[in-house]
């Protein structure tokens, strides 16, 4: 259907200072949204509490608000302004919660002002965790052995039932935060605090490891007609235990099998129609048994994310700026593809080429933190590389990042031994790539290396492009 004209003015909410685990990703979005919405004659209010971002620049909305992100904020902007419709999804979880807080108030509604790109039910379908997991079963789709826990007590009696290894993932947080792998019984008191304290509803998700699986994702938007399209698929080269955010990633998906691919396709389809009456982005992530090809759905996400603008980038795909569109009313046949600008955006691109996003951390500059990598994301940003092989994509990625290391080459001219670093590179570190290629210079089979890293060793066969380690 054409635009909604009963919306001439649209509230974006930002994703406010930029923190560790919520990065510029969301000033990518937002200004996509905001300049998106104004092509279409649609006044544009933001609110964002950090002036160092483009997405609070006077050019970017009509009307831009430097105010901190609470219930206050918002009610005193509704106050100022005649606003038809909040689009909370270009900033993050912040943005999300901070929409649910105003809808329990009965703030909108009191204003008038509807809800776009998401609806509140879908918020909390996808990041209350019980009632994501409950969702999952009723829909008869595989999900981690898992139970939620409320209170201190509660978290110890679930992860003895549930054993160890286990992932404490705290609902309605970012970027993994409060969330961790408990090894050990000793550590689970401190990692339970942290998530409970972390949760803003005090709810931790007290999850079996599936640690050595591999991990998917998936970007998806959805319109009015319930036309759902399939952006890009990303595939992590880490293994599960490693947060995305804090995993090196390449798009296109290139190990799976069309059958496993075919499956989490129809999987999210099912789920982003399911999720909600709304039109907009989201992101499904899954995590699939490299030996028996069974999957699980890890999450959802009824947002963009820092993994839309990688889709974005790799794709050329405007996701953002297409969900904007979307939320307004438009549906994808409508829309032109900015790809080709002849065809209309219900087209899925096809990519030839192979990008590779590796993270940045300055560890270097947090003393006393720990530079192993889990659940919490850690990075600051991220480096990409473009090629037409994994390898040439993989190479161009370590050269952007500026560590002194010639692409792939020696970091540092490592002088340890084959065994020690096997024994280095079992721990998820911001070098590990660099310590596999160290490991295989000095003589260490891939046979070796993969059992230490839990990494898959095989070759990209449909498409020749090589990973870094193959079956011999």
């Amino acid at each position: 259907m054409p635009k909604d004209n009963s919306i001439k003015s649209v509230l974006i909410i930002g994703s406010g200072p930029i923190i560790i685990g919520q990065a510029c990703e969301f000033d990518y979005s937002g200004t996509q949204a905001a300049r998106s919405l104004r092509e279409e004659g649609v006044k544009v209010i933001l609110i964002n509490s950090n002036p160092a971002t483009i997405m609070t620049d006077p050019m970017m909305a009509d009307r831009v608000y430097l105010l901190p992100l609470t219930v206050e904020s918002i009610e005193e902007i509704l106050e100022e302004n005649d606003i038809d419709a909040v689009l909370p999804t270009m900033g993050g979880q912040t943005a999300l919660n901070l929409c649910k807080e105003v809808d329990e108030l009965g703030i909108w509604e009191k204003f008038g002002v509807k809800l776009i790109g998401v609806d509140i039910k879908a918020i909390d379908k996808a990041e209350d965790r019980e009632k994501f997991r409950k969702w999952m079963i009723e829909m008869d789709i595989p999900v981690c052995p898992a139970k939620i826990a409320n209170s201190f007590l509660e978290g110890k009696e679930f992860a003895q039932q549930i054993g160890f290894p286990l992932v404490l993932r705290p609902s309605f947080t970012l970027g993994g935060t409060g969330g961790s792998i408990v090894f050990h019984k000793d550590e689970l008191d401190e990692a339970l605090n942290t998530g409970l304290t972390a949760s803003p509803m005090h709810e931790v998700l007290v999850e079996k490891a599936v640690l050595g699986w591999k991990e998917f994702e998936l970007e998806l938007l959805r319109d009015n007609a319930d036309n759902v399209v399939i952006i890009c698929g990303v595939e992590n080269f880490d293994p599960m235990g490693v947060h995305t955010g804090d995993s090196i990633t390449v798009a296109p998906v290139m190990t799976l099998s069309d059958t496993a691919y075919q499956l989490m396709r129809n999987t999210a389809i099912r789920m982003m129609r399911d999720l909600g009456n709304f039109a907009g982005g989201c992101n499904v992530q899954f995590a699939l048994n490299p030996q028996t090809e069974e999957i699980i759905v890890v999450e959802i996400n009824p947002r963009v994310s820092r993994s839309s603008a990688l889709a974005s980038k790799a794709t050329g795909y405007p996701i953002a700026k297409i969900a904007a569109k979307l939320a307004i009313g438009f549906n994808l046949d409508e829309l032109k593809n900015q790809i080709t600008q002849s065809t209309s955006a219900y087209f899925e691109p096809a990519l030839d080429y192979v990008i590779v996003k590796i993270p940045r951390w300055n560890f270097d500059k947090f003393k006393g933190a720990k530079d192993t990598l889990g659940f919490q994301m850690k990075s600051v940003g991220e480096v990409m590389g473009i090629g037409r092989s994994f390898a040439e994509a993989v190479q161009k990625a370590c050269q952007s990042l500026e560590n002194e290391a010639v692409g792939l080459g020696y970091y540092g001219k490592s002088l340890m031994q084959a065994d020690d670093l096997i024994e280095y590179i079992k721990i998820p570190k911001w070098d590990r790539i660099f310590r596999i290629k160290d490991a295989l210079m000095a003589g260490a089979s891939v046979k070796r290396i993969c059992e230490s890293t839990k990494l898959t060793a095989g070759s990209f066969t449909r498409s020749r492009r090589y990973v870094i380690v193959k079956n011999k």
